[in-house]
C-alpha cells in the first residue's frame, strides 16, 4: 500500500542522501548500522518494558536506514550485493522489533499478546519468504494489504503509545497485525497460484540458468526385466 509513495519519498531523500554520501559513508555501512541500532533498540529496550524510548530509539535508526538506498543513487554504488545485504538486514531488524516485544510482554505478565507478537513475528516471515521464492521462479508477487512498511508502522505506533500508558491500543494493534499478515499470506499466495495455473513451467529468475531437466532412465535390456 506506502509502495504508491516511494517516488516522491526518494525525492525528499534523495538530497539527504547526497549530505551524507560527502561524509564518505557507504550505501551498505548506512545498512548495518541502521539495522545493528533497530536490533539494539528493540532488544535491550522493550524487553525491559521500555516501549516509548524503544520506539523513539528504533524509529530513529528505521530513518537513518532509509537513507542506504538514496546514498547509493547518489554516489552510483547501486548492487546487487547491496540489495541482498539490505532484504537480509530487514529481516534481522523485523525480528528483532518482534521479539524483543514478545519479551517485553511476556515479562509483563500478558502472555497471550506475546503470544500474537510472535504469531506477528512469524507471519511476517512468511509474508516476505513467499514474495522471494516466488520472485526466485520468475513469477511475481507485489502484492498484499500489509507489507513490511505497514507492519512496522502499526507495530511501532501501538509500542510507543502503549509506553505512554495509552490501554489497549497494543493488544488491539498486534490483533489487526496478525490478521492483515494472515491476509497477505493468502493474498501471495493465491496471486502465485492463478500464475502457475496460466503458465506451469515458470521462468528461470534473472541471472540464474533454468535447471536442466533430468535425463530418462534407459529401459533395461529384457535379460533384466522382472515378470
Amino acid at each position: 500500500m506506502l509502495n504508491r509513495i516511494r517516488p516522491a519519498l526518494g525525492r525528499v531523500l534523495t538530497p539527504i542522501g547526497g549530505a551524507v554520501a560527502r561524509t564518505g559513508v557507504s550505501p551498505n555501512a548506512i545498512t548495518v548500522i541502521g539495522t545493528v541500532g533497530v536490533a539494539a533498540g528493540a532488544l535491550v529496550l522493550f524487553p525491559r518494558g521500555q516501549f516509548f524510548w524503544g520506539t523513539m530509539v528504533i524509529t530513529a535508526f528505521v530513518l537513518f536506514d532509509m537513507l542506504d538506498g538514496a546514498v547509493a543513487r547518489v554516489t552510483g554504488k547501486i548492487s546487487k550485493f547491496g540489495a541482498f545485504l539490505d532484504s537480509t538486514m530487514d529481516r534481522v531488524a523485523d525480528a528483532a522489533i518482534f521479539s524483543g516485544l514478545m519479551i517485553g510482554l511476556y515479562r509483563d505478565d500478558r502472555e497471550m499478546l506475546a503470544g500474537v507478537a510472535l504469531y506477528c513475528l512469524v507471519s511476517g516471515v512468511v509474508v516476505s519468504y513467499a514474495k522471494a521464492r516466488a520472485e526466485g521462479l520468475g513469477y511475481t508477487c507485489n502484492v498484499g494489504i500489509a507489507e513490511r512498511a505497514e507492519r512496522l508502522i502499526v507495530a511501532l505506533v501501538a509500542a510507543g503509545f502503549d509506553g505512554l500508558g495509552v490501554p489497549y491500543i497494543l493488544a488491539l494493534a498486534l490483533w489487526v497485525l496478525a490478521a492483515l499478515s494472515t491476509v497477505t499470506v493468502g493474498q501471495r499466495f493465491a496471486t502465485v497460484h492463478a500464475q502457475a495455473k496460466a503458465d506451469p513451467a515458470p521462468k528461470p529468475a534473472p541471472g540464474r540458468p533454468a535447471e536442466p531437466a533430468e535425463p530418462a532412465e534407459p529401459a533395461r535390456p529384457k535379460a533384466e526385466r522382472r515378470p
